[in-house]
């Protein structure tokens, strides 16, 4: 295989990786934050507002991805009434997508270092005569996303991975572009191609972790 089409193919699969960092930097900056909020109304006093969220959590996490993506958009338009209100640009369904899928699954994980933390911690806080507030944000907090961390990291390499399934809501991402030349020119190699860009994106992703376990480790 010649240089001159591995350049020819790499070209567009190039341009499709940027939607694929698009989509990846926009679902995780939105879900972990959103995910976090759903860890607090897990735990919300208000019998209601926990019911819903432990629903919510387990809906979206126990059903496909790909069946949630095709749900808003396609789904979504088809309903009555309203459906000619939810007709959504296919990235921007897809965006909204991840970050509700990816939010369920980065609560259960904050959800999980918040019951990792000794109880002990929230007692030394009242003998120091800290209130609620600065109990939260300086002992609670930061032990929680310590914790979390390893389990953050590992659902960031998936959710890299998953922005594939973009190929199935015919938003032009790298997998496209790979299959399109696939079909075009009857070779396997822009699949290997599109595998070690893939592999590139989630060992930076997997460094950049690395090294932020390391900072929190020694703080």
């Amino acid at each position: 295989m010649s240089l001159d089409y591995l350049i020819t193919i790499l070209k567009p699969m190039l341009e499709g990786a940027q939607m694929t960092v698009l989509l990846f930097f926009i679902a995780i900056v939105t879900s972990i934050p959103l995910g976090f909020a759903l860890t607090l109304a897990v735990k919300s006093r208000f019998k209601l507002v926990s019911w819903l969220a432990h629903a919510y959590i387990y809906v979206m996490r126990g059903t496909p991805l790909l069946l949630q993506l095709l749900l808003i958009c396609f789904g979504l338009p088809m309903l009555p009434v309203v459906g000619e209100y939810l007709v959504l640009d296919r990235f921007v369904a897809a965006c909204l997508g991840f970050i509700l899928n990816y939010a369920a699954y980065f609560a259960e994980i904050f959800r999980g270092g918040l019951l990792a933390i000794d109880k002990g911690q929230y007692e030394a806080a009242q003998v120091l005569g800290l209130n609620k507030w600065q109990t939260t944000t300086r002992i609670i907090l930061p032990q929680m996303f310590r914790i979390a961390l390893p389990a953050v990291a590992n659902e960031s390499v998936t959710l890299v991975k998953d922005t594939a399934l973009l190929y199935a809501v015919a938003v032009p991402e790298l997998l496209h572009f790979a299959q399109t030349a696939v079909n075009r020119d009857f070779t396997i190699v822009p699949f290997f191609v599109a595998g070690i860009i893939y592999l590139i994106m989630t060992l930076l992703l997997t460094l950049f972790f690395k090294r932020l376990e390391q900072r929190f480790k020694f703080e």
